[in-house]
């Protein structure tokens, strides 16, 4: 049997409607804070079309490329939190040095990822510790979606509803039920956004990149360490999680490497999805695992397809109100949630503390340094799994050596 028609063999409806989502929830909101950062940067019009083409083609091809080699679901998304950053970090200089700032950090991103040392770091971090940090990552935007029944309660409640009745009947179509469902509620209740699509939104503008020491301190080194802490790290753990062995070298040193081709035309960094990507991972995508990277193919044609007509497409993401989003994210991810919180409570006593530092940690939102809560939540959670370790046999105490020494 040829490639190409095994692929088409293991399509399934359940699997192209979750990386279809995966995309959408991606562009109906974390991409505000890629728009608010090219506004930081004082972009044109055109520049900011070029922004928008290349982080979504990046996406595309990584997403497509890779899903198709591995047979994984790879599903590829910009560094949402590197986009935050840069709100607040860009303002000071130029875009010709922001672009070389771009590019340094991708390829630090894709040096790392080739010589296997990020893999072999996260290697040594405990399973239920990594499944805390996947924990703590989806569950706010399970307990927040509640926050809908407030404002949207018809919307909200219809999701819900159809969700839980596809659960129920027809199980491999659940998310699907609650996308329509939700669709539906929102044109019923007139809650659809008017939003005016630009047409100029699409095509890539180079721009010549420039190295100052001051951008690359102020920029590429912090834009590096919140790409693979916040995001390349979870995503990582998020395909060891569904029991995948990806080959975190291949995966981190090509779409680093995709990234920096990419950055002369607008692209800040493309990584690992973590969030976005428990969609197309979990169990709502597919239950056979193997054909899940049918996910992967999905949300990158959806990437392509927005980065080719970005301005009509563009605008219909974000016509959807933010209760919609949110709602059907929440239903889409309980079952990476669930997984994920089995995973880290699992074990020991010192194992499952460890796992409940990280949780919380990761779930406060916390900031240090311009390095999110899943970082800090991993390094807690590790230095207390370091810190509860047995000690070796023959080895005492400063205490036990003092009265020791004083009975002798």
């Amino acid at each position: 049997m040829s490639r190409a028609s095994s692929v088409l063999r293991d399509v399934s409806v359940s699997a192209v409607v979750a990386g279809f989502l995966s995309a959408l929830i991606n562009f109906a909101g974390p991409f505000l804070i890629v728009l608010e950062a090219t506004r930081a940067a004082g972009l044109n019009e055109a520049q900011t079309a070029s922004w928008v083409w290349a982080v979504a083609i990046g996406n595309g091809v990584c997403s497509i490329a890779l899903s198709l080699f591995t047979r994984i679901p790879v599903i590829v998304a910009w560094s949402t939190p590197g986009a935050a950053l840069l709100i607040a970090s860009l303002g000071g200089f130029s875009f010709t040095e922001a672009v070389g700032a771009f590019l340094v950090a991708s390829v630090a991103a894709a040096v790392v990822g080739y010589t296997g040392w990020f893999g072999r770091l996260l290697a040594r971090v405990p399973g239920p510790v990594l499944q805390a940090l996947l924990a703590g990552i989806l569950l706010p935007f399970v307990v927040t979606a509640a926050g809908a029944f407030t404002s949207a309660p018809l919307i909200a409640g219809n999701i819900v509803v159809a969700f839980f009745l596809g659960k129920r009947f027809f199980d491999r179509y659940a998310v699907l039920a609650g996308l329509v469902g939700g669709l539906a509620a929102t044109g019923a209740t007139g809650s659809f956004r008017e939003v005016a699509p630009s047409l100029a939104l699409g095509g890539p503008v180079f721009t010549m990149p420039a190295f100052t020491p001051a951008a690359l301190v102020s920029i590429a080194l912090p834009l590096f360490i919140v790409t693979m802490a916040s995001q390349n790290a979870p995503g990582l753990a998020l395909l060891h999680s569904q029991g995948y062995e990806p080959n975190d070298r291949l995966l981190v040193g090509a779409i680093s490497t995709v990234s920096a081709i990419l950055a002369p035309f607008g692209c800040h960094g493309i990584n690992l999805g973590a969030i976005t990507a428990a969609i197309a991972l979990g169990p709502e995508s597919h239950p056979d695992r193997a054909q899940r990277y049918i996910a992967g193919l999905s949300g990158g044609l959806t990437y392509l397809l927005v980065g080719s007509f970005g301005g009509v497409l563009v605008a219909g993401f974000r016509a959807i109100p933010s209760e919609t989003v949110s709602v059907l994210a929440a239903v889409a991810l309980l079952g990476s949630a669930l997984t994920a919180l089995k995973g880290a409570m699992g074990g020991d006593t010192r194992t499952g503390i460890a796992a409940l530092t990280t949780l919380a940690v990761t779930m406060s939102g916390v900031v240090f340094f311009s390095v999110g809560a899943a970082f800090w939540g991993l390094v807690a959670g590790s230095a207390a799994y370091l810190l509860l370790a047995p000690r070796q046999p023959g080895t005492r105490t400063g205490k036990e050596r003092k009265e020791n020494a004083v009975m002798t």
